[in-house]
């Protein structure tokens, strides 16, 4: 799978697309267009971003990681996470629900 191919974007706000979904964990799409956010929001599981394409900024707990392609952040259960888009992102996060 082209994972560049497969992530729709929206002027509307952020997309999420899934790609795979298991007992245990979820893999997905995620796309921002310029100036586009995810606040920062507790969630019940841990989630691992690979930033695909684009710059911006994640936050995971209390800690904002300035990204670019090809970095990852990891972010516990329970901990803050939020996408700030500075140039179109795409991102893969992997979710584990374990």
């Amino acid at each position: 799978m082209d994972l560049l191919k497969a992530a729709e974007c929206s002027r509307q706000g952020p997309v999420k697309t899934d790609l795979i979904k298991t007992a245990g964990s979820n893999i997905v799409l995620v796309c921002l267009e310029d100036g586009q956010e995810i606040p920062p929001h507790p969630e019940l599981y841990a989630v691992v971003f690979v930033v695909l394409q684009g710059e911006g900024t994640i936050t995971a707990g209390i800690v904002e990681h300035p990204v670019k392609p090809l970095h990852l952040v990891s972010v516990g259960k329970y901990q803050n996470r939020g996408i700030r888009c500075d140039h179109r992102m795409i991102l893969l996060g992997i979710r584990d629900d374990v």
